[in-house]
């Protein structure tokens, strides 16, 4: 076999061998590592957060006190420490994942172009020798048989490193596969940095109630008695007000134009793993998902879509805990948002999210801690939208879930529509009662 024939085979050698013992081979080895160190962490942050919300639960079924209201608020704030911890954790592991995925993708990319090139040098060897005439041949090697030992072994090694390529083109297209993965990662990396943003303005926000709170009742629980009992009666005063306002409206709901009662066509507005905490957490009126409050003010309302008659109950309500992360139930588009209590003395939604979704629903989200989407925005089923809290005239953080027909809903600056109003500067959404729907019929 000749110096050249022998060169090129060992170079083909070398080129594997240093793909072997590629150095970015310790470093994913590295990467991994980490990955798993980060992982193994917000198994262990998770577990802490559920501690908490177990915890938050159980204050909430106590009777309200200030010294209750003080010791939510301060779980709550070791809570959203926390998820922020966690957040941050799955942001680093996200970027972990992201730069293994771009380092193995780039020495399988490497090695398939040393192997191009070692099959270009194989092919125009053998298109050197293939074209050299019988005569050539004799003067050029010792014997005939030389000439074609080393024919017969470039061919082989043609063959060999082409089935070598043909494998590498198929491991390529799975890590590309994988780096279309590792996208959706870059996407899933913005919405954690998106959330990590929220959660830090929510625990902002709690610490602020608390010195609120505390400096309102002067830390006496007579006081926080009392401001107990004017939220309640506010709340009244609203609903009553909200009442008179939708009796007067005049839009005739079309029945078809929205989905049949049980369909279920709306997802619950929480994380999977909140609600299956939810169905083990007992409550005053039952366990079914940490519902407080249901729909309606009968239990044939609870089944039945259009029985609200302005009576009871106008959505359903939830037990969750302040920073709890709250979920679109269908996509559609953010058709407003607002922050009632911006008007000083004005006890209503507080912060709420209003969605219009394709199949003739619309879903509101009420007493919010955080928006974390804006009007006109797209959503798919399952975005964050935000963070449940104790805005408006709540009395215990919670989310107000309610479900209406479209075709009746709207948003009105209250000050238009009624003359006498706390909430004169105030947006909200409005409908007429026949527009009203259970939630649970539709969950």
């Amino acid at each position: 076999m000749n110096s050249c024939l022998k060169h090129i085979l060992v170079s083909s050698f070398l080129m594997l061998a240093l793909f072997v013992f590629d150095v970015s081979a310790a470093n994913l080895d590295d990467l991994k590592g980490q990955i798993n160190e980060r992982n193994k962490k917000i198994v262990e942050l998770e577990a802490e957060i559920a501690e908490y919300e177990e915890e938050l639960v159980e204050i909430g079924e106590e009777r309200q006190t200030l010294e209750s209201a003080v010791n939510t608020l301060d779980i709550s704030r070791r809570k959203l420490s926390t998820d922020i911890k966690v957040t941050e954790n799955r942001i680093t592991s996200t970027s972990l994942q992201i730069e293994e995925l771009g380092g193995e993708i780039g020495g399988k990319e490497r090695l398939i172009a040393q192997n191009n090139k070692a099959v270009a040098q194989a092919i125009r060897k053998i298109n050197e020798i293939e074209s050299q005439t019988l005569v050539e041949a004799v003067l050029v090697h010792d014997d005939l048989n030389e000439f074609w030992d080393e024919l017969e072994t470039l061919q082989r090694f043609q063959i060999v490193v082409r089935d070598e390529l043909k494998e590498l083109e198929v491991l390529k297209e799975d890590l590309e596969n994988t780096k279309d993965k590792s996208e959706i990662k870059k996407r899933d990396l913005t919405g954690f940095r998106n959330e990590l943003g929220g959660q830090k303005r929510v625990l902002d926000d709690t610490r602020e109630e608390k010195n609120t709170l505390l400096k309102e009742t002067k830390n006496e629980e007579a006081e926080y008695q009392t401001l107990l009992n004017e939220k309640k009666e506010a709340r009244e005063r609203f609903e009553q007000e909200l009442f008179e306002l939708q009796s007067q409206l005049q839009i005739a709901i079309d029945p078809t134009s929205i989905p049949p009662a049980g369909s279920g066509v709306l997802r619950w507005p929480f994380d999977t793993s909140y609600m299956q905490k939810c169905q083990s957490y007992k409550t005053s009126l039952g366990n079914i998902f940490c519902v407080t409050q249901y729909f309606g003010n009968t239990k044939f309302a609870t089944k039945n879509p259009q029985v609200y008659g302005g009576k009871g109950h106008n959505g359903v309500d939830f037990r969750a805990p302040t920073g709890t992360k709250l979920r679109v139930s269908l996509g559609g588009i953010v058709t407003g948002s607002g922050n009632t209590d911006l008007q000083r003395g004005c006890f209503s939604y507080g912060k709420w999210v209003l969605i219009k979704h394709n199949n003739g629903l619309s879903t509101l989200y009420a007493h919010l801690s955080h928006i974390s989407v804006s009007s006109g925005e797209v959503l798919v089923s399952g975005d964050l939208i935000g963070y449940s809290g104790n805005t408006g005239y709540s009395t215990g953080p919670h989310l107000h879930f309610a479900v209406f027909a479209t075709q009746g809903i709207q948003i009105v600056r209250l000050g238009d529509v009624k003359r006498v109003t706390n909430c004169s500067n105030v947006k909200i959404p409005i409908a007429p009662l026949e527009a009203y729907l259970n939630p649970l019929s539709y969950l």
